[in-house]
């Protein structure tokens, strides 16, 4: 019988009033493989894109990666939500106008569940092999839009973005902070946006905040870029804080 670590929590304590009537417990076990994952990710960098829509994720992504191959790694892309075969039908389901009704606790699991299977399935077996895994957003992005954005328990997504990722955290976070109203405009370009694009300036207004505060809490990892000038400029910034990693 393989050793285990369980981590209980009961979900009464930590959701919000609108979310109370789910009584069930969250049970993470991990093997003894799970329990040398530091070791085996530390050969690779995991760097992540984060910030408002419309602050230009992929665009640096794809600038990013050039450069990193330049330097001479090996690097994987990827996106969240996304970047597996379940993970790109449940971006379907998150981004569709057509399910504005969802609710804000079903959203957050749909991310979590992306999520658990972005990590297991290529996150980090990339990191084992020694690549640079960069991806367009992660679980900063759960915080800031379910709890920031939405009003759910940051506490409670804490614990839950533990379990989807087995307390995987990226060696360096990139916020690029955007002005909401430049960044909608943006987003939104050609046509009304995804379901999220097309949510009200004072919910953006509230993801960017929080953002700011992660920033904040955790200086070491996530380094704020304005996004100002050519998207030259903004990615020499980025380069700049990448160059410090490797």
């Amino acid at each position: 019988m393989r050793k285990c670590s369980i981590l209980y929590y009961t979900s009464r304590k930590f959701l919000t009033p609108q979310t109370t009537f789910l009584e069930e417990r969250a049970v993470l076990c991990y093997s003894k493989a799970e329990m040398t994952r530091k070791s085996a990710a530390s050969e690779g960098i995991f760097i992540t894109l984060e910030g408002p829509e419309g602050s230009g994720k992929s665009t640096h992504l794809e600038r990013l990666s050039a450069y990193l191959k330049r330097k001479g790694l090996e690097v994987l892309c990827t996106r969240e939500p996304g970047g597996t075969r379940v993970g790109e039908r449940l971006r379907e389901i998150l981004l569709s106008p057509r399910n504005r009704g969802m609710s804000p606790l079903t959203e957050l699991l749909l991310y979590l569940a992306s999520r658990a299977q972005h990590v297991e399935e290529v996150v980090r077996p990339a990191l084992a092999q020694g690549k640079a895994v960069i991806s367009t957003r992660f679980s900063d992005s759960s915080l800031t839009y379910q709890g920031y954005g939405r009003g759910l328990d940051k506490q409670l997504i804490r614990k839950m973005n533990r379990v989807a990722t087995g307390g995987l955290k990226p060696d360096l976070t990139i916020l690029l902070d955007i002005d909401i109203a430049q960044g909608l405009k943006r987003a939104r370009a050609g046509g009304k946006g995804d379901r999220l694009e097309q949510e009200a300036r004072e919910f953006h207004q509230r993801v960017r905040e929080g953002y700011l505060k992660l920033a904040k809490r955790e200086p070491k990892r996530i380094k704020i870029v304005k996004v100002k000038g050519s998207i030259g400029q903004v990615q020499k910034r980025i380069r700049y804080y990448v160059d410090e990693l490797v």
